[in-house]
């Protein structure tokens, strides 16, 4: 695709509105092969991706939870699971967590890069999801991003949602890095 890595970072927002042109499979594959290129547990690569686009099933996912009736404006919504059976603990840390949002981070710097909006969404209800889609009863869902190109209009729910995490404002280095010791 185009940029820059540093660019395709600063590039990242999380985009809650979304027009209605179609998602090329072609960058579907992209972001996908991007997530699947992720380092895993002992390279186990847990994660499991379903890819959704009939518009039924991405209104009746909105319907899941009650802050995500956004999410019916994407044109696609990826849901990231995985099968901890592939993954393995250390340290009290069920690493198919840490995989997976791995996977995911891969899958939107990808779609950054591609043009496309995502969002990172993890307020869902994760029996609703299994029940809805099929889901074996061993899996775990993670995490669910829309997949789509930004609508060219600021969107209340957008601009809501800012407000609520504090926009854009990343914390200093200094308020996050020690060195040596903490």
């Amino acid at each position: 695709m185009g940029m820059e890595f540093a660019e395709i970072i600063k590039a990242r927002i999380s985009i809650r509105s979304y027009s209605d042109k179609p998602v090329e499979d072609e960058k579907i594959t992209y972001v996908l092969d991007c997530a699947r290129r992720a380092p895993s547990w002992e390279n186990t690569q847990c994660w499991r991706f379903i890819v959704i686009t009939n518009k039924d099933t991405i209104t009746a996912l909105t319907k899941t939870n009650l802050f995500n009736p956004w999410l019916k404006t994407a044109p696609v919504v990826i849901v990231a699971c995985a099968d901890p059976t592939d993954s393995g603990t250390h340290n009290s840390i069920d690493y198919y967590t840490v995989d997976v949002a791995i996977a995911m981070e891969h899958l939107i710097l990808a779609a950054t890069d591609a043009g496309l909006g995502t969002c990172w969404v993890n307020g869902f209800d994760e029996e609703k999801i299994k029940k809805l889609l099929e889901i074996p009863r061993r899996i775990r869902v993670i995490a669910l991003t829309p997949l789509g190109y930004p609508a060219d209009k600021k969107d209340l729910i957008s601009s809501a949602f800012r407000m609520i995490t504090k926009g854009d404002r990343r914390k200093t280095l200094d308020e996050l890095v020690h060195h040596e010791k903490w």
